[in-house]
């Protein structure tokens, strides 16, 4: 006789004791804990007591980062609507399955029984939600592009000009698109994000953290997200970083996944500004809870279609550059890479400083980059007049650089979903 599957039940009111009931009333099911609050939940589904839980969307202290811990435990979500709950939200959270008001004992079961099935066919926890739409080229992204391209800039320690490139490179891919679709520069530096004042816009409420508070709660989607990103002149829609350094844990993985999803949903490009930092925080990595350091960089790199990665021209940034492609390779990105040196320059790099650079990234990394000449007379200037390179030096060297990378990026067939 096969043993019948562990349910958890986490609900409040007079629905708690209705779905229990119709779940131990189902010969395949059974109750294992009726958990008073999300901390028994918790640590009910950490210690294998159940494999489906069953939880109150209105349940005190839970949102996305619960539904992602549950997953990591190998247990489905079970979402039953509170009042004042839509679905469309419920789903936003993350959850396998949503269970419409009615009655618990009938319909609490059966879409256990459903989840069931999933498992017999081969499908995980979290899998449904995660689920990848259809591959969307690049090279034309039309009007209502439902999963847009997703760009991310690394480089690593040294201020390389991650920022200048991230900025200019999202500048001119909504130049590019001339309004016939959107494109969303995002600052996730958590140790130096300098985006708003890149651009001259205010920082005080960052964005990226008003985003992640409402995916934490169910309430981000794109037009959610529209919400918080400020369109320039250019087209450009822009979600600024947070303030100060220690706010880092406002910017918890499992939240950024789901913003991750929504900025594909708004725009048909996404440039994010990451963080130099690859470590994972491995004295945490025990407590799947527990807030990482570098969380936005690395949760953006493992969305990322495209990882620009950003260096300096010099010899200690071309040490820094090797040695960071290597560790870049270490996390099996499956993501398109394309390799920037940034202020090449014959007084740093010796005479034809180019041919130089090129050279030593094909020896010691196996890479072919894009150079972009030393020109911080344009930079100073965009810089002070808070504009994009376009609009204050568009002849400039460094500007046609950038946008020949742009150009690179728009000729690609992007692997949208490869990750």
């Amino acid at each position: 006789m096969n043993p019948r599957t562990g349910v958890l039940c986490a609900l409040r009111g007079t629905a708690e004791t209705a779905a229990a009931r119709g779940v131990d009333a189902d010969h395949h099911l059974e109750v294992t804990r009726r958990c008073a609050d999300l901390a028994e939940l918790l640590g009910a589904s950490a210690g294998g007591h159940g494999s489906v839980a069953v939880v109150s969307t209105d349940m005190p202290g839970g949102g996305r980062r619960t539904v992602d811990h549950l997953h990591a435990c190998g247990v489905w979500v079970l979402a039953v609507l509170a009042d004042g709950w839509g679905a469309d939200r419920a789903r936003l959270l993350g959850v396998d399955a949503v269970v419409p008001p009615g009655d618990p004992a009938v319909t609490v079961p059966a879409a256990v029984r459903a989840l069931l099935v999933d498992a017999a066919a081969g499908q995980r926890p979290g899998a449904r939600c995660r689920a990848e739409p259809p591959h969307v080229e690049a090279t034309a992204p039309a009007a209502g592009t439902p999963r847009g391209a997703f760009v991310a800039v690394w480089g690593p320690t040294g201020a390389p000009g991650r920022t200048t490139v991230a900025v200019n490179l999202a500048a001119e891919l909504a130049d590019a698109g001339q309004r016939r679709w959107s494109t969303l520069l995002v600052d996730a530096d958590t140790y130096g994000g300098t985006v708003a004042q890149f651009l001259g816009l205010l920082d005080e409420a960052p964005g990226i953290a008003a985003a992640a508070r409402a995916a934490g709660t169910g309430r981000l989607d794109a037009a959610a997200l529209a919400a918080l990103t400020p369109m320039l002149d250019s087209g450009l829609r822009v979600l600024t970083g947070i303030s100060r350094a220690a706010r880092w844990p406002e910017l918890p993985s499992a939240s950024l996944a789901a913003v991750w999803q929504a900025a594909r949903a708004l725009a048909a490009w996404t440039v994010v500004d990451c963080g130099f930092a690859l470590e994972e925080d491995e004295a945490l990595s025990y407590d799947t809870r527990a807030p990482r350091r570098n969380a936005a960089t690395l949760s953006a790199l493992s969305e990322a279609d495209v990882v620009v990665v950003v260096g300096a021209g010099d010899p200690v940034g071309m040490q820094r550059l090797v040695r960071g492609l290597a560790d870049l390779g270490e996390l099996g990105l499956s993501a398109t890479r394309a390799v920037v040196v940034n202020r090449v320059r014959a007084s740093a790099s010796g005479p034809h400083p180019r041919d130089a650079v090129r050279e030593a990234l094909r020896r010691y990394a196996g890479v072919e980059p894009r150079v972009v000449v030393d020109d911080q007379a344009a930079c100073d200037g965009a810089l002070l007049r808070a504009q994009t390179l376009a609009e204050h030096a568009p002849a400039s060297p460094v500007r046609r650089s950038i946008a020949g990378l742009a150009a690179d990026l728009l000729s690609l067939e992007v692997p949208s979903g490869a990750h």
